[in-house]
């Protein structure tokens, strides 16, 4: 297990305070693991070492993705008192997030649209023991205070951390809503604490946030990048195999035995057989990565894999690159089945 101290301490964007985010409803928190900043409350990237990491990856970490409410208690209701900073809600459109919604582990139990600027939003409190309520992440939120209303509140009890790096697959585009994204769903499914590090037209696998997130503490990770290492910034067959071994050597030197899973990309029609600049395909690219985690795995038995070719078909990428509702529904229980066998193995 990582402390989360930063192995360089370069100059923030803002104070990177934990006091810069309102005090009251930090315990509900969930999806956060750093510090925000005055302009970014909860960011996905280590604001004090963001220098080390390349422009786009900060740009999605700004983007509150996979941040949630865990509430329990004996109210009828939660009121959520918000400031939401944009409406420009990008190629996701409301997909982005737009609203409140409370889940419990069953599905959706009811949902409010969030205004631009300060509001706030009633919500009922469905599961005593766990509410979730997924944030208008496109919006930009801040939240400033949780209140119960009709009865008392606290934050649902702890689970198992997992923090999924990946690309924007793993952010969510194109679900529908931030709880469609896959690691929501399997964290719901599995009673995992998920922590979204997916970096859309990012996360290709860079040095910096490999040693960004060994820092933090977990019970299981997963590595879910490749597409934008086909020709976003094209990398060879080499450069994959060198990154992809040297990301998972800096992760087990901080978590020797935490499980990684890793997974491959998913079907993309343009990119499978159509060479980058150096010759690489989708699918070399992706045999490639499989091969060096199955090279660890030989001796590594916290380590799984999981072919991301398998996952989904064509029919379902909404935009013939990421996947639709239906898409991340099947990569969540794939991903999710496998995630919670490891864990199990490894708490055995």
């Amino acid at each position: 297990m990582g402390s989360e101290s930063a192995p360089h301490l370069l100059v923030p964007e803002g104070d990177a305070r934990r006091g810069t985010r309102p005090e009251q409803p930090e315990p509900f928190l969930r999806g956060v693991a750093w510090p925000g900043t005055s302009r970014v409350p909860y960011p996905r990237a280590n604001p004090i070492d963001r220098l080390r990491l390349p422009g786009d990856t900060w740009q999605m970490a700004s983007i509150p993705a996979g941040v949630r409410l865990e509430i329990a208690g004996d109210a009828d209701e939660v009121e959520i008192a918000y400031r939401t900073t944009t409406d420009q809600l990008g190629y996701r459109g409301d997909g982005a997030g737009v609203s409140f919604a409370a889940w419990t582990v069953d599905g959706l139990v009811a949902e409010q649209p969030a205004e631009l600027g300060e509001g706030k939003v009633r919500l009922p409190l469905a599961d005593p023991n766990r509410t979730i309520v997924y944030l208008p992440e496109g919006m930009r939120p801040w939240i400033l205070e949780v209140t119960g209303v009709g009865g008392a509140i606290e934050s649902a009890p702890a689970q198992p951390r997992w923090l999924v790096y990946g690309d924007s697959v793993a952010e969510g585009w194109i679900a529908s809503s931030p709880a469609g994204s896959w690691p929501a769903i399997a964290g719901r499914r599995h009673g995992l604490e998920h922590v979204n590090l997916g970096y859309a037209g990012a996360g290709r696998g860079e040095i910096a946030t490999a040693e960004q997130i060994a820092k933090l503490d977990a019970a299981l990770i997963t590595v879910s990048h490749g597409t934008n290492c086909w020709t976003r910034t094209p990398h060879s067959v080499g450069q994959m195999a060198a990154n992809t071994a040297a990301f998972l050597d800096v992760l087990r030197q901080d978590h020797p035995t935490t499980p990684i899973q890793v997974v491959t990309p998913v079907i993309r029609p343009d990119a499978e057989n159509e060479p980058n600049r150096f010759g690489a395909t989708l699918a070399m690219l992706r045999q490639t990565m499989a091969s060096v985690a199955r090279n660890r795995m030989a001796d590594d038995r916290h380590m799984s894999l999981v072919d991301g070719l398998a996952l989904i078909d064509e029919p379902q990428l909404g935009d013939g690159v990421h996947p639709d509702d239906s898409g991340h529904e099947a990569m969540a229980a794939a991903i999710g089945a496998d995630a919670a066998a490891l864990l199990a193995r490894a708490v055995a």
